[in-house]
């Protein structure tokens, strides 16, 4: 390993601590199947009042699944409840 590059492995390290997608781990209690993503099932079963229209609003890739930034936005919003993961 040279020099430059041993210098961007613990800067690369770093960054990826403190990533906004790994802080933010799917809880179990939500994340059901255990695929890091929550689906409208999932999430209407701990928040029945959770609306498909109001999931949509987060599920701003429309592939009816919310991923860890969606996740993550809506936790930050007071929306989805924060992980204990």
């Amino acid at each position: 390993m040279t020099l430059k590059t041993s210098m961007y492995v613990p800067a690369a390290f770093a960054l990826l601590l403190t990533s906004p997608v790994l802080a933010q781990a799917t809880d179990p209690l939500i994340d059901v199947n255990g695929d890091g993503m929550y689906s409208f099932p999932e999430v209407q079963a701990i928040m029945p009042e959770m609306t498909e229209d109001q999931f949509t609003v987060l599920d701003t890739s429309g592939d009816g699944l919310l991923d860890a930034d969606e996740i993550t936005v809506g936790v930050e919003a007071g929306i989805l409840p924060v992980s204990d993961g």
